[in-house]
């Protein structure tokens, strides 16, 4: 009997130690054996790199090269790609325009060799499904069309947004923009021949947009959203900590602020859901005939069709998905895109001057309509130049190597990424000439394949291709009101005060936004 007692202890910690190991083991297997042979395997293709640091792949040294970049002040430049990516610059030098780098053990391939991208863009045999998203930005948009990248979900919420941002939707959101747009401009009644901080101003204004172009609530009522959705972002740019490719230890221990970020992403949803009921209440009592034309109500009706296969049903969750996709992805991309238009058009007031006679000779001081923004050519150059410039995301997207697959003369094994970089070809010389780095919007005065010679990996602020940002037209849209109305009322100027330092935290923005002054015009005064 107290043979068998003493046996006890032993069979319960056998478990708990084959467990360990194995835990160890698959430890091991990520954070050392892996990277050393997917180090050797392209080594011996001849693609080399920054040396693999055990744990924290290339992130340190990637952090300090940027806080050196960033310490140095880098006026009124354009040429950001050493100022917010010193560290790729670097790599490109030292190791030609393909290269592998690693974020924390996730080994990284940077391809910007021009033939290769197109290679991977097209993705004929979808060798390049897009990479997963990190926890907490996952939490954030959900299963929206921003985050998938095919399969029936994408196509079923594809389809549905290509309806909701139509060119017949968009003129009619027109005038919530304009509405949206009247009321900032009343805000900057009190600025006149004074600064105003632009960026915190057009970051209001995009969010009024979309609660009441998209939802068809006031900002008022979608404010917590917002505020809430800040904190999640907030959360996703911090440094990752050693746990980061844990997710399960992150959860346990907290780490990377998960626990938060899921309060936070439960709080949203609970708050979008309380704006998709109240609709719903009005159709079922009979107070509104319909869920709307708006990009919920669209999303709602497709909630609420009868469909033969359930399985190709917008759900709820479906509709709280693309809500949330739609306030991250739509405030910020259009708050940048204005603000970095306001500061290039604030350096170079000649080409102020020439959008400004372009607005006036189309609407004089009267509010624009779609079919007049439509027709704006000076206005689509200045966006496209400032686009090009200062494009909202650095990166076109990751992608995700799940099997073995050939590019060009490389074989690239499964689990690695591939990083393709937005900046370097909108700023590359081979492409755009010697003055790449100058604002000169008669670049697009034929318009996008002329000046990129029809070079499709040449200029794709947004994407490319089938899965290019389904509200890039709704952005584009929404700025050329906004500027419109702007230029109608003041010429402006930058404050003293502007400190030229693009930032990315997951989209490129004015790390201490832009300062302006205003100047009334005498029509408007």
């Amino acid at each position: 009997m107290s043979d068998l007692g003493s046996l006890v202890p032993t069979l319960i910690v056998t478990p708990i130690c084959v467990y360990l190991l194995f835990m160890l083991f698959k430890f091991l297997n990520v954070v050392l054996w892996n990277p050393i042979r997917i180090q050797k395997l392209m080594a011996s293709q001849g693609i080399k790199g920054p040396a693999y640091t055990f744990i924290h792949g290339n992130m340190k040294q990637m952090k300090q090269m940027q806080s050196q970049s960033m310490a140095t002040p880098l006026g009124l430049s354009h040429h950001i790609l050493p100022w917010v990516e010193p560290h790729y610059c670097s790599w490109i030098n030292s190791f030609g325009k393909n290269f592998l780098f690693w974020f924390g053990p996730e080994a990284t391939l940077y391809v910007s060799e021009g033939e290769l991208v197109k290679e991977i863009l097209n993705n004929k045999e979808k060798s390049y499904p897009k990479r997963d998203l990190a926890l907490h930005v996952k939490k954030l948009i959900g299963n929206s069309v921003a985050a998938l990248f095919e399969g029936e979900q994408w196509t079923k919420m594809r389809k549905l947004a290509n309806h909701a941002f139509r060119g017949e939707t968009l003129r009619n959101l027109t005038p919530e923009i304009i509405a949206s747009t009247e009321m900032m401009l009343q805000r900057w009644k009190n600025h006149k021949g004074c600064e105003i901080e632009v960026h915190e101003e057009f970051k209001l204004l995009t969010s009024e947009v979309i609660s009441r172009s998209a939802f068809g609530s006031s900002y008022e009522e979608g404010k917590d959203i917002f505020h809430k959705l800040q904190e999640v972002t907030n959360i996703a740019t911090r440094p990752p900590s050693l746990f980061f490719w844990f997710n399960g230890i992150s959860k346990m221990l907290g780490a990377d602020g998960v626990n938060d970020s899921e309060r936070l992403v439960q709080e949203i949803r609970s708050s979008i859901l309380e704006i998709i009921r109240k609709r719903e209440n009005k159709v079922m009592t009979g107070e509104a005939e319909s869920y709307g034309r708006d990009f919920l109500g669209l999303l709602l009706q497709s909630c609420h069709d009868v469909v033969d296969d359930e399985s190709k049903r917008t759900t709820v969750d479906d509709v709280i998905d693309e809500c949330k996709g739609m306030y991250f992805a739509g405030q910020e991309t259009t708050t940048n895109l204005l603000s970095w238009a306001v500061m290039l058009l604030a350096i170079h007031p000649e080409w102020q001057e020439e959008a400004r006679k372009e607005v006036q000779n189309m609407f004089g001081n009267q509010t624009p309509s779609s079919d007049g923004i439509s027709k704006l050519k000076i206005m689509s150059m200045i966006i496209n130049e400032t686009l090009r410039l200062y494009p909202p995301a650095l990166a076109v997207i990751i992608r995700k190597i799940n099997r073995k697959v050939i590019l060009g003369n490389l074989t690239l094994p499964p689990n690695l990424n591939i990083y393709l970089p937005i900046v370097k070809f909108h700023h590359d010389p081979e492409i755009w000439g010697e003055d790449v780095h100058q604002f000169k919007p008669e670049r697009f005065s034929q318009g996008i394949p002329q000046a990129t010679n029809n070079n499709p990996t040449a200029f794709f602020p947004f994407g490319i291709g089938p899965r290019t940002c389904v509200g890039s037209n709704f952005a584009v849209t929404e700025a050329k009101v906004a500027l419109t109305m702007i230029l109608q009322r003041y010429s402006f100027k930058l404050s003293p005060a502007y400190v030229h330092s693009p930032v990315q935290v997951l989209i490129l923005r004015p790390q201490h936004g832009v300062q302006i002054i205003l100047e009334p015009l005498m029509q408007s005064a």
